[in-house]
């Protein structure tokens, strides 16, 4: 644990799914970026992101969401992995397409759960 002024902070490792994926999708983005003939530097430049990030992303070893992103759009694979997470794309998606869905969803209170 680390303290920085009264404040605590914790680390955690990820799941090993986690891991799994991370290493997952950064090494079929570095197979998209192979296949598009570009080198890690040229990728940076045209995502906006430092060559170190792509390298980061590609090892597995993880990035923010938005440089992800950044990185299958430069790639030209951004809708293929915006499109995998479409949930009306699922069995369970199209079953429940015709309900109205929460706008928000909490947490049931003790005494309602009683």
């Amino acid at each position: 644990m680390i303290l920085t002024l009264g404040i605590s902070l914790t680390t955690t490792q990820p799941p090993i799914a986690v891991k799994h994926g991370l290493r997952r999708i950064g090494s079929d983005l570095a197979t998209w970026r192979r296949l598009r003939h570009l080198t890690a530097a040229q990728v940076a430049d045209r995502a906006g992101v430092s060559r170190h990030t792509v390298m980061r992303i590609e090892g597995g070893a993880g990035a923010s969401l938005e440089s992800v992103l950044r990185v299958a759009r430069a790639l030209g694979v951004l809708d293929q992995v915006t499109s995998a997470l479409d949930p009306f794309a699922t069995d369970v998606g199209r079953l429940r397409s015709e309900e109205a869905l929460p706008q928000r969803v909490r947490q049931p209170r003790e005494d309602e759960t009683t």
